[in-house]
């Protein structure tokens, strides 16, 4: 090193510094194209992904309506039999009243018996309308959950398509940039 002058070593160190940036942005170069396919990938399993969670999400929309449809259905029947349980329990104090009128202890033990078997039977059927209006209710806010889902997916997916534009972009341009360079 002693007999290498001060401009001798510049130039060594300048040629070296010159050839070091040549490499790194060859190499750069490359690493962005690797990175870019790599993005490119990553958004298309995305956008993929989206695709199926859209997918999954209008079969759940498509189920929590035929539930809900089964759910009226079901407390229309309820309806029928509370309102047939009501008759019912009509008929039976009427028969009740007639049964203390006539006198007869046999008559009224059966009235009795007959009413509390059809107040049961009302009862029973009130709580099964309030158990399907719990059920509708609850299918109404899954379907309305499973919408607001089914939107955040499409516009993940519509983001993800524009990363997969983007993406391409840069591939291409790196690639026709990396081309020019050599």
């Amino acid at each position: 090193m002693k007999g290498l002058s001060k401009s001798r070593l510049g130039i060594m160190w300048l040629t070296a510094v010159c050839a070091g940036v040549g490499l790194f942005t060859v190499t750069a170069g490359a690493q962005e194209v690797r990175e870019d396919l790599r993005d490119l990938r990553q958004d298309r399993q995305d956008v993929r992904q989206d695709t199926r969670e859209i997918r999954e999400d209008r079969r759940e929309i498509r189920q929590d309506t035929r539930e809900i449809r089964e759910d009226r259905r079901e407390i229309r029947q309820d309806n029928r039999d509370i309102r047939e349980d009501r008759r019912e329990l009509r008929g039976d104090r009427q028969v009740l009243k007639d049964a203390y009128k006539s006198g007869d202890p046999d008559a009224i033990k059966a009235a009795r018996r007959e009413l509390q078997k059809d107040r049961r039977e009302y009862r029973g059927d009130l709580k099964d309308r309030r158990q399907d209006v719990r059920e509708l209710n609850k299918d109404r806010r899954e379907r309305r959950r499973d919408v607001r889902d089914l939107r955040e997916d499409k516009h993940d997916r519509r983001a993800d398509m524009r990363d997969v534009r983007q993406d391409r972009r840069e591939l291409h341009r790196d690639l026709h940039s990396r081309r020019a360079g050599r």
